[in-house]
């Protein structure tokens, strides 16, 4: 299949040597150059920061031997207060060493983090357990740093129940301590200040999720407003079911904090005075219509600078008959559910499936169209660029991209073009494109269930430059493409086409310096398939 796929390829690259009438969005082909139409690579693969995200509870999970999985970029970091800040006087320093102790390695394998910092991982009156103290990691218990009084409940829970219940002699008893201690709103400022200062420009970090309040930091058990109904009271309580301007502070204080990293919130109903992406921990979930995926379709175009992801969460509501994500993805119903909401509310990524079972071909199957729709994926359709180029002279390239996946790409990595020698496939020449912004890569929009396509299709971004070249030895050479991690300027994000190249490399076709070339395609044993490529990596 892979020798049939080849020949296919180098057959479509082929030059034209003779000015041409093209049908699409490029121009006629002048005389003197290639123009090439290129393959869509068919299956799903791995790419920086979107698609299916990964967590383990650190000395409780134990990775897999094939770790990451196929499509792994992203791994969840829940951060435990006291572990990043204990005493106030703690400085950044301590952040930057915990972080590092949770994160080793992750540059390694080309795996960025997304960070979110809690107190509480459940509630004792909600059935929570302690922190095991032979485990400094676990992420069970309180993590409440000194200076902040331990907090006073009347709650207590309901037995054989995960609910709790207030005695009605305590109908009006706030909580005291913890959030509603006097010292919080201060004491939590000046923490996310330090998170600023030691995330802000590590590139390991993907995207960063507030958290800190309430239960594993969802923002509810306390909530930050009174929008929505609280979980175990019909009606809110000041100081108890919510924290009276605490939505201000995190607001204000991430807002601040955050200039380059995309920080995302639990609930789209609030901060609503803010450019927040959402982290919605319930997808796929019918009971969450409403409250999640209705609130999240008003924010309009806010996926298209801030990204939309969370998990699927299989231990609650209707999914409560499914045991695993394998099972909730597989199910026909959930499947068609969770690719609307991937597409509409232009989902980058989702979380859930640290425990799977990629060996099972129904999962296997259901994971890639999922990894596909998730977060971008840039497709080159056609490319025209000089036949020849002589040193001191000037290389024409000109080439259409399209996003057929859900989001955009957040950041604007540069775009490089690289002559490679075509033995050693290393770079002998390149330049970074000035004047392109994949940012601004949009997909499509306005999901069509029936036709499973968007109504509004991605737009064609064309590019077209014109690139001097010189210091390249007389030779054939391989005209590549790559999108580079600004952390030691490796080629990372990669193209969905077949005509790649180990390494982070989208070829376009052969090219000759200071001669002219009978062929143009590629030859058999220069290309590498996409998703087998494990060597990418990026400096920390």
């Amino acid at each position: 299949m892979h020798f049939l796929k080849k020949i296919l390829l180098m057959a479509m690259l082929s030059m034209i040597a003779e000015a041409s009438v093209a049908q699409d969005d490029l121009p006629p082909v002048p005389r003197g150059m290639v123009r090439v139409d290129l393959a869509e690579y068919p299956q799903a693969f791995r790419n920086p920061m979107k698609g299916l995200r990964e967590f383990f509870q650190p000395g409780v999970d134990k990775k897999r031997a094939g770790y990451p999985y196929p499509y792994g970029s992203m791994i969840k970091e829940y951060m435990q207060w006291n572990m990043i800040e204990d005493d106030a006087a703690d400085g950044v320093g301590k952040v930057i060493a915990y972080s590092n102790h949770r994160w080793q390695g992750v540059e390694e394998m080309n795996m960025k983090v997304i960070p979110r910092v809690y107190l509480v991982w459940v509630e004792p009156w909600h059935g929570g357990r302690p922190k095991d103290p032979k485990n400094p990691d676990d992420l069970s218990g309180s993590h409440w740093p000194k200076g902040i009084q331990e907090q006073v409940s009347p709650y207590k829970q309901i037995p054989g129940s995960w609910g709790a219940r207030v005695d009605s002699a305590d109908k009006n008893t706030p909580i005291t301590g913890g959030y509603f201690d006097p010292a919080f709103p201060e004491r939590v400022t000046k923490l996310v200040e330090k998170l600023g200062k030691a995330w802000d420009n590590d590139p390991r970090v993907a995207y960063v999720e507030m958290g800190i309040i309430g239960e594993w930091g969802e923002h509810h058990d306390p909530d930050l407003s009174t929008y929505w109904p609280p979980h175990d009271e019909p009606e809110h309580v000041a100081n108890r079911t919510w924290i009276p301007g605490m939505e201000k502070v995190l607001g204000d204080a991430f807002a601040k904090a955050f200039k380059n990293k995309k920080i995302m919130v639990r609930y789209a109903y609030e901060f609503k005075d803010y450019e927040f992406g959402i982290y919605w921990d319930s997808w796929s979930q019918p009971q969450e219509e409403v409250r999640g995926y209705e609130e999240m379709r008003k924010l309009g175009d806010r996926w298209k600078t801030q990204p939309i992801g969370g998990e699927i969460t299989w231990n609650w509501g209707s999914l409560a008959r499914l045991k695993s994500f394998e099972q909730v993805v597989t199910d026909p119903e959930f499947f068609k559910l969770t690719m609307k909401q991937i597409r509409n509310l232009h989902c980058n990524h989702l979380g859930g499936i640290t425990w799977a079972n990629f060996e099972d071909p129904a999962f296997k199957e259901a994971a890639a169209n999922l990894q596909k729709a998730l977060g971008y994926r840039f497709v080159i359709d056609k490319a025209n660029y000089s036949a020849r180029i002589d040193n001191g002279k000037k290389l024409s390239i000109r080439f259409t991209v399209t996003n057929t996946g859900s989001s955009p790409f957040y950041y604007d990595w540069p775009v490089q073009v690289s002559l490679l020698d075509p033995k050693t496939k290393r770079p002998v020449w390149s330049t970074i494109l000035k004047n392109v912004k994949i940012s601004q890569w949009m997909p499509g929009d306005d999901w069509d269930e029936g036709k499973q396509i968007y109504s509004k299709e991605a737009s064609i971004y064309t590019i077209d430059e014109q690139l001097k070249v010189s210091g390249v030895p007389k030779g054939r050479y391989l005209l590549a493409l790559s999108v580079l991690d600004p952390a030691g300027n490796k080629p990372s994000l990669r193209f969905a086409n077949t005509s790649y190249v180990k390494g982070g490399y989208t070829v376009l076709g052969a090219i000759g310096v200071g001669q002219s070339l009978d062929q143009y395609g590629l030859q058999g044993n220069e290309m590498t398939d996409l998703q087998s490529d494990k060597s990418l990596f990026y400096s920390k």
